[in-house]
Order: structure tokens, then C-alpha cells, then sequence
């Protein structure tokens, strides 16, 4: 009797020929791919410079400065936050604009609570303002707070050490506010 011929799988044979295509296939592709970051410097380095140059800094403009302020670094600004500590306020003239400090004394660059109302300015952009000196002008301090439902709050840092006054004034309308002093330092 002859031998029966053994069962043959034409799409078991298929299946296993094309698996075996596409792993070659992805395998050369794979190993181009690295190839040419490679040698076109697509590689960890330039990922971590690349995300280092997305990020920015806002720096204010840049105003003179007088020989007492140049021996102390520049303010930096912060955004809004509730005051921590307790309420230090100079009475000034009535302008309807109220500003209350979070602390009376705070170290180098210590965050300073500048928080108040104003009752009749809803919308107001209030822009901070420190004293250069006894009896000086005022500058601005580059930062702002808006009035919202009739309060407004925002905070500053300097390392201007020594007493420093702060106010805040109406941008529309000129209003300013009571001062008040935080020593630093």
C-alpha cells in the first residue's frame, strides 16, 4: 500500500511567510531609523536643549537707579495670594482705595501681602508703587492687581533691605492709595 502524502497547510504556510516579512521589514526600518538620528544628532541632547529653549522670563524695564538702591538686587514680583501675618496701615487721604500689608518685617526677598479695597472701582487695574526714599517719588513696581468684587490682593518680594513704602494707584483715574511701610531685612 502506498504511503498517504502528508496534509499540506497553504494558510498556516502564508501566515508564518508573512509574519516573517513584516518582522524583517520592521527590524530594517527600526535599525534606519536609529541610523539616522544618529547621524543627523537626533539624539538626548538635542530633546533637553530644545525644552530649556521653550521656556521664558519676563523681565521688567530697565530704570536708574540711585547709589542706595545699586548695592540691593531688583524686586521680584509674584503673582496674588492672602495675607499671612498681621495688618501694618499709614492713614493717608481718602480715595476710596484701602491697602493693607500681611506683615510689618519680612527677610531679603521675603513675600510681602499687599491686600485692600476699593469699593467703587470694579474692573480697576491697580499698579504697585515703592517709595525711592523719604519724601521721594514714587515708581512703579512692575506689577498690578485688578479689583474684583471690590477687593483686590497681590504680593512682591525685594531685597532692597531697610524700610520700604508701597502703594498702589488707580491706572484710569490716578487714585492712589494709603502707603503702607514693611522693613526688610
Amino acid at each position: 500500500m502506498p504511503e498517504p502524502e502528508p496534509k499540506q497547510h497553504p494558510v498556516v504556510a502564508g501566515l508564518v511567510a508573512l509574519v516573517g516579512v513584516g518582522l524583517a521589514i520592521g527590524l530594517l526600518a527600526g535599525g534606519g531609523t536609529l541610523v539616522a538620528t544618529r547621524v543627523l544628532g537626533l539624539g538626548a541632547e538635542a530633546t533637553a536643549t530644545d525644552s530649556s529653549a521653550r521656556q521664558s522670563m519676563y523681565l521688567p524695564k530697565p530704570e536708574k537707579t540711585t547709589p542706595t538702591e545699586s548695592a540691593s538686587p531688583a524686586p521680584t514680583l509674584s503673582a496674588a495670594s492672602q495675607p499671612t501675618g498681621p495688618v501694618h496701615v499709614t492713614p493717608s487721604q481718602d480715595t476710596g482705595i484701602s491697602l493693607q500689608a500681611g506683615a510689618d518685617q519680612v527677610g531679603p526677598m521675603g513675600r510681602i501681602d499687599l491686600t485692600g479695597t476699593y469699593a467703587t472701582g470694579e474692573g480697576a487695574v491697580l499698579q504697585v508703587q515703592r517709595a525711592t526714599g523719604p519724601g521721594d517719588s514714587w515708581v512703579d513696581f512692575p506689577v498690578t492687581a485688578t479689583v474684583s468684587g471690590g477687593t483686590f490682593s497681590t504680593y512682591v518680594q525685594t531685597g532692597r533691605a531697610g524700610p520700604n513704602r508701597f502703594r498702589v494707584i488707580d491706572t484710569d483715574t490716578d487714585l492712589a492709595s494709603n502707603e503702607v511701610t514693611i522693613t526688610v531685612g
